[in-house]
């Protein structure tokens, strides 16, 4: 397993109930007068979320929250790894007793381990869910507003492959940069900086995968 600081795999359910919550506000909406629209719009709204000006800066600051965790989780990896390795090296010369000895402190350390890295894992999607859901909800209005004036009768969202059931949609009918631009005027967030020329670009980093709970085994002589 590793732990990964990504935030799409964490946005299915999501989106699945900010579409919810824009299909029920729809339904009890007065119809508009005149003719009904006839327009489809498609729009990633995952890719939304984290493209706009708020989106970029909260999922950076969140990344950067994790990153100290992230390197802990490292370094406590690498210390099981080289007890392995010491075990590994020393154990023609160890007796039956100290080898047992070893062995069972490899493995309290590496299931420490797994249980710090599964509980950076579900902090670090609970936050990054908050983090969506914020910038989510308001996204809904955008493309409420952004629909009804130009006369879309329908907002398909793409972003999941394996629930939407959309096999090909032109380009033009994706709304997804209009709705980022707008989000971006109405929340009123700057960009941030451009990174410096040969600058590596803030993203997530996985941490090192940890070590197996079980030790290896002692070689026989």
């Amino acid at each position: 397993m590793k732990l990964r600081m990504t935030t799409f795999a964490l946005f299915a359910l999501l989106t699945a109930t900010l579409f919810a919550q824009a299909g029920a506000a729809t339904s009890n909406a007065a119809a508009p007068a005149g003719p009904a629209p006839t327009k489809i719009g498609v729009i990633n709204i995952q890719g939304a979320i984290v493209s706009t000006n708020q989106g970029k800066r909260d999922f950076d600051v969140l990344t950067k929250k994790f990153e100290p965790k992230r390197s802990e989780l490292a370094q406590l990896n690498e210390e099981v790894e080289k007890l392995k390795k010491d075990l590994q090296d020393k154990q023609d010369k160890l007796s039956d007793d100290e080898k047992n000895s070893r062995a069972r402190i490899i493995e309290k350390k590496a299931k420490d381990l797994q249980r710090q890295l599964e509980d950076a894992q579900n902090d670090f999607n609970q936050q990054s869910n908050e983090v969506a859901a914020n910038i989510g909800n308001k996204m809904l209005d955008i493309i409420d507003k952004y629909a009804r004036q130009n006369g879309i009768a329908m907002v398909v969202d793409v972003s999941n492959q394996q629930t939407s059931q959309v096999l090909w949609a032109h380009e033009s009918i994706n709304i997804t940069p209009e709705i980022v631009t707008a989000y971006n005027t109405a929340s009123g967030v700057e960009a941030p900086p451009p990174s410096a020329p040969g600058a590596a670009k803030p993203a997530a980093k996985p941490a090192a995968k940890p070590a197996s709970t079980t030790p290896a085994a002692p070689k026989k002589p």
